[in-house]
Order: structure tokens, then sequence, then C-alpha cells
């Protein structure tokens, strides 16, 4: 499995088959009641962010925590409610979308929520009720426009003790810049700009570390349209979980996650090299390894004298383990290109004819069919899906939320509908000029 995840060549990366890797209510059989908290005093802006000079001043998230400035949503626990206001100081309309919020149809774009006009604001609330790795933008609506958009990185922590000692967020973003330093919005010809990748908003990143420390490194694609292998040299890198959801733990092959846009994974790394070792973090884009970050061994004494034992694997969240494909509903869904059904966002309506309908309660299976001659990644709102093999004789032991998928390749997904609402399915081809389609599909 991990070979097939995470080889690290440009036929594997540009067909992202390391796959990845964010209502009121979620179901209460999936997760247990915890008593809840709201995290108060947390406003987002979407405005323009003069302080990005690096970047060509991009359209960014601006969080504001209690009063004071920072870019990310503080620490937040699973059981806790995430309420904040949404300010839409852009001139253009926006839509907040989300990856990895299972069942919160409140907060579903589109189908459940407008687009937030220019000037105005809105108040949301979001019951934590699962922890993992999450992700916000404002891409929905973003293609074409005069700046590209920032992601933002949400993470929620178990209420369980997990056996690491730090926690770290690694945001990787792609840009076209201009001759003039000027980011470019996907959706538009970036003929004659400059790629350029940024690692928490920075060109690099070092993370110090003590010997046998063991670090939880939470990766995020937050690439506009780009596949990316990311690859850290001479440390054990143990997969966790991915796309939000605990998998069973794995090493990946020769250091090296293969990572689908908007795709996440969690992996735990043990220090046990010595003082002064540097670990480079390389990202790959399918041309070129560039060097993104280090991992840097601190001369400090060893923060233990031996190792950490491995980790078990994370709390479950109560996804089924078994989906029943013997009795699953089968659809086919075509990918790439202007395809029947598939819309852009900017026209996308709730009277458009819906993918498929579903009964709550029954297993879904989703064959997906790239017809391009390019990587092409889907993403499925709503739900978490199993990768199944080729036969449909078993799957991954892991969930998805996102999939990157080879051109002319047919990949099978199958997931629990266990969330009634209408919910949306996202498509994009890895070019940064490719539109991004939209349909939906419905649980009753």
């Amino acid at each position: 499995m991990a070979d097939r995840i995470l080889r690290l060549n440009r036929r594997r990366l540009l067909a992202g088959l390391g796959a990845a890797a964010f209502g009121p209510a979620l179901e209460p059989v999936l997760f247990p009641t915890v008593r809840a908290q709201t995290q108060p005093g947390l406003a987002l802006h979407a405005k323009s962010d003069v302080s990005a000079s690096q970047l060509g001043k991009p359209d960014a998230l601006s969080w504001a925590l209690n009063g004071s400035g920072r870019d990310d949503a503080g620490k937040l626990r699973r059981g806790e409610n995430l309420e904040f206001v949404l300010s839409n100081d852009l001139p253009v309309p926006t839509a907040l979308n989300w990856r990895g919020l299972d069942g919160v149809q409140a907060t579903e774009p589109l189908t459940a929520r407008t687009p937030l006009a220019a000037g105005a604001r809105e108040n949301l609330q979001i019951p934590l009720r699962q922890a993992g790795t999450f992700l916000c933008d404002l891409r929905l609506l973003g293609d074409g426009q005069a700046r590209p958009s920032r992601a933002l990185a949400v993470i929620v922590g178990e209420s369980e003790a997990v056996s690491v000692d730090r926690d770290e967020v690694c945001l990787l973003e792609d840009w076209r810049l201009g001759s003039d330093g000027t980011a470019i919005a996907p959706g538009t010809d970036p003929k004659g700009a400059t790629p350029f990748y940024t690692i928490n908003g920075q060109a690099s990143l070092d993370i110090s570390v003590r010997t046998n420390e063991r670090l939880r490194i939470r990766f995020i694609n937050g690439c506009q349209r780009t596949v990316v292998a990311v690859k850290i040299d001479n440390l054990d890198v143990r997969v966790m979980a991915l796309d939000s959801q605990p998998a069973e733990p794995f090493l990946a092959r020769n250091g090296a996650l293969v990572l689908a846009p908007g795709a996440r994974a969690d992996v735990f790394i043990d220090a046990t090299a010595p003082p002064g070792l540097v670990s480079p973090i390389l990202l790959h884009d399918g041309k070129e390894a560039r060097p993104i970050g280090r991992l840097v061994i601190s001369d400090q004494p060893p923060i233990r004298a031996d190792r950490l034992p491995p980790a078990p694997p994370l709390p479950a969240t109560g996804l089924p383990a078994q989906p029943d494909l013997k009795n699953a509903l089968r659809f086919d869904v075509p990918l790439g290109g202007p395809q029947p059904g598939w819309v852009t966002p900017a026209s996308f309506a709730p009277s458009l004819t819906p993918a498929f309908r579903a009964k709550a309660g029954r297993t879904v299976v989703l064959a997906l069919t790239n017809r391009t001659d390019i990587a092409t990644v889907f993403h499925l709102h709503g739900h978490h899906f199993r990768l199944l093999d080729r036969l449909d004789d078993g799957w991954k032991p892991f969930w998805l939320d996102t999939l990157a998928i080879e051109p002319g390749a047919t990949q099978r997904v199958a997931f629990a509908a266990e969330h009634s609402g209408h919910w949306l399915i996202e498509a994009v081809a890895t070019d940064w000029t490719a539109p991004r389609f939209v349909r939906w599909y419905s649980v009753e």
C-alpha cells in the first residue's frame, strides 16, 4: 500500500495516487456526546492582505482571535463550538468552503448557503464533534479574480491523550508570480509567470527538534491546482491520519507523501538522530524538487533517554470499518472537461439535476472516470470515502475526501450515506488555467 501511495516519481506524482494525504449537527451515533464549549471572539475577514508583499498582495483570510490578529484559529478542541463572524470586505461575492466537515449541512456552500455579498457579514457556528486537520478557503468562487486567495488550516485536537511532544502545521501553497511580482489567480493564463511555493506563508521553514522528541506534523496541500510530493530525509515518517480521519498507521516509503490539492496528512516523526543533524524537507511538483524547509536536531539535551514506543492508532471516529459493497448503490461519475451536469460554481443552481440520489444508511459506490489527458482532482463534500481496489474486492485502510485520478483512469470509491442533505462534489484539472466544476448529490 505504501509503495503505491507514496512512490516519488513523476508519473505517480502527477497522477495523484497519494490521494490525499476540513448544521446543525453531526450524527450522534458517530461521535459520542461531549459537553460543548464556545470558542468566543473569533472573526474571519475576507480581504486584501496588504502585508503579503512577497506574494503580490493576494486576497487572504485574516483571523482576529479575542481582539488580536493572528494567522490561525487558535487551539480548538473536540466538543467545542467554533463560533465566528465572516465579513466579506472584497468587492465580489464569496463563499467559505470547508474540507473535512462531515454532515454539517449548515456550512455547505451553494446548496445550503448562498454566496456572501460584497460588504456583507454573517454569523456561523460549527460543532466540533470530530478531531482532525481541517481546511477552509474562498477558492470556490475565486477563479479568474484579480488575485488568488490563501487557504486556512483549522486544527481540532483530540479529547483523548495522544503520544506526541509537539504539534506542528505545515501549510503548503503554490503561486504564479508575474514579472512585477503580482500573484495571478487560477483560471487565468499564467504565461510567463514564475512558480513560487510557500510553507506557512514563508519561502522556507526551520523546525527545531530535540533528540528522541516526537513531532506530529500536519501537512496540508493548500495549493490551487498542484499535486505535490513532500519528502523528509533521514527520518521515519509514520502516517497516522489522512483528510481529517485516522488511518491504520504505516510508514511513508522513503519518507515521501503525495498530496492532491486540498489533501491533508498527519504524520508522526521520532527525532532519533544525534544533535546537529539536518533533515531537508523537499517539495516536488512533478518537475523539480525544491527545498521548502528543514528539521534541525538541536544541541539541547535529549528530551528523554530513549525513543518512544510505536504510537497506537489515533482514536476512531465511528465510521463503518467495512462498507456493504454487496448491496451498494452504484453510479458512474465522469470527470474532466465540460461534461453533462457539471457547471462552474458561479453558474450553480439548486434546481440542477443531482449527480445521484441515495437513501440514508445505504452504501454508495462511485466509478470516477477521468476522460481527459491530465490528472483531475475529485472532492466529495459531506462524507468521507474508501478507495477501493481495482476489482472491488477490498479497500485501502484509510478514509479520504479528496482524490487525484490519472488521465484516462477509473477509480472506485465507497462511502456510507450517513448524513441527509444536499452536498457538493467538485472536480478540477491540475492545470492553472483549468476551471473548477461542481455538481451536487442528495441523501434523503
